[in-house]
């Protein structure tokens, strides 16, 4: 047989593969979906009225401070990074002078640095020395920030033994100073300036945030009012006929999850599933928290930023994949199981998480055959093929890869021609690049028709939005758009079809 014949007869039966596959799961593909975004996992910037209530809400668990001594004029450091005295010599701030926040109430705090160790008090027998060394937070290392009614980002810092943090001198800060509340003097060497330089607004930030009083209210009014079933009747009416759906580790423990997060986003799932039956659509679960955060950001339940999933926390993380697949396994609706959103690089390491994929992988197949099984590729510094080879080896996996004009400066001044440009050509070769014969399919499972320019016409958006349809439309799973509804209106599918910056076809 020719060469030319054997490469014939090989896209053939791949081709013929990819439909049994097709007709063997009940699915019809490529999907066209869009993510529940901002329901069943928060995220402060999609919905942050839902902040608006919490007291003193820019101070939540996550927050990074600088503390800068108004007396000597320089910043509180944990030298090393942590294991180490405070002092207080820092003209510039970086990461060692950077303090995060875990919030016990509205004024009180633990403080962590960036070895990820705790500050507290440790008697030296002359006043108490402040150190960054625990690995835990105990009642040595809670404070509380008094700020000044004038001025909130002038602040003096009480410390467990109910006295003033106070920087005498560069390498001498201490909390034994008595103080005077209505003294905020710039010779005073127990006031600080508080500078915010970053902030988080997720799942943990708002329950922690309104405490387990209100919390429930908050998220129970929220879950059974953002999606309804006319959001899925909406869906399907404009062409799509999936949705990908974010949860949280947390969703397993449902009624009574740990602390501080509060029951009730699984009846909220559980009406998805049967409203997405009502209307011919498919479910995508996305497990897009998980326990110990794995990448940082707001939207993985993280507390403070750090990534701290490793394999220590396979075993539980499996353990949630399990729970969805036996609870959803038999239901019509149920499309794929995706086993992790956006794994960071490096943070995450490679044969962890696919240490990690195969057991998740396992735990699918004990309830279904058919499902398929979605590996999120990593973010940041990874190779965008690095799974391939691993997932070929698995019957109806999925490759999920995620694809924004944005979060670099490259797209900061491109019109919207230039974008459509470089779907065009940059994102259509990214994506044939991890599209292999006999290999898993793709997923493009995260993009958005929202431009940096915010002086943009709306031709721009709707060229931009017609290059993506058509390049990812060759996904060969399918797309999600991100997502379904949104405050920044260029972001939530359902405002730019109803304004017409969006048809499908």
């Amino acid at each position: 047989m020719k060469r030319q014949q054997l490469h014939q007869f090989a896209a053939v039966f791949s081709l013929l593969a990819w439909l049994l596959a097709q007709c063997g799961s009940g699915q019809l593909l490529p999907f066209k979906a869009a993510n529940l975004g901002g329901w069943l996992v928060t995220e402060g910037w999609m919905t942050s009225s839902l902040f608006d209530g919490i007291p003193n809400k820019d101070l939540l668990d996550g927050t990074q401070v600088h503390f800068k001594s108004v007396s000597l004029n320089k910043y509180l450091c944990a030298e090393n990074g942590g294991g180490s005295t405070l002092v207080a010599n820092r003209r510039n701030p970086r990461s060692w002078e950077t303090f995060r926040l875990w919030r016990i109430n509205e004024t009180t705090f633990n403080f962590r640095v960036s070895n990820k160790d705790f500050v507290g008090l440790a008697d030296e027998g002359e006043g108490f020395k402040v150190f960054a060394h625990a690995a835990e937070p105990g009642p040595n290392e809670t404070f509380v920030i008094v700020q000044n009614a004038g001025n909130p980002s002038r602040v003096r810092i009480v410390a467990s033994d109910n006295l003033y943090l106070q920087a005498i001198m560069e390498n001498y800060v201490v909390a034994d100073y008595l103080g005077s509340p209505d003294e905020w003097g710039d010779e005073d060497p127990s006031v600080f300036e508080m500078h915010i330089i970053k902030t988080l607004q997720g799942e943990y930030q708002l329950t922690n945030g309104y405490g387990p009083v209100e919390a429930p209210k908050i998220m129970k009014n929220h879950w059974s009012t953002y999606i309804i079933e006319d959001d899925f009747r909406f869906m399907s009416q404009h062409g799509l006929n999936a949705v990908r759906i974010p949860v949280g580790w947390w969703i397993k423990y449902d009624p009574f999850p740990p602390k501080p997060f509060v029951g009730g986003s699984l009846q909220a799932l559980d009406n998805a599933f049967a409203w997405a039956r009502n209307h011919d659509m498919k479910v995508i679960l996305d497990l897009h928290a998980v326990p110990g955060s794995q990448n940082g950001n707001h939207h993985s339940g993280s507390r403070d930023g750090f990534i701290e999933w490793d394999d220590s926390r396979i075993l539980e993380t499996v353990s949630v994949i399990e729970f969805l697949a036996q609870r959803y396994c038999d239901h019509p609706s149920l499309a794929a199981i995706e086993l992790m959103n956006e794994p960071s690089a490096p943070g995450v390491h490679l044969h962890t998480l696919m240490q990690y994929y195969k057991a998740g992988y396992d735990a699918v197949r004990t309830y279904t055959a058919t499902t398929y099984v979605i590996l999120s590729n990593r973010l940041g510094l990874a190779n965008s093929t690095e799974l391939l080879p691993f997932a070929t080896g698995l019957s109806y996996s999925v490759i999920d890869v995620h694809y924004y004009n944005r979060y670099s400066d490259y797209f900061q001044s491109m019109n919207g021609r230039q974008n459509a440009d470089y779907i065009y050509k940059r994102r259509s070769k990214q994506l044939k690049e991890v599209t292999r014969d006999g290999g898993p399919l793709i997923f493009v499972g995260e993009w958005t028709a929202d431009l940096y320019l915010n002086d943009t016409k709306k031709e721009d958006y709707r060229r931009f939005a017609k290059a993506q349809l058509e390049v990812y439309g060759k996904a060969t799973f399918g797309w999600a758009y991100w997502s379904y509804k949104c405050e920044e209106k260029y972001w939530s599918f359902k405002w730019i079809v109803e304004n017409k910056y969006m048809q499908l076809s």
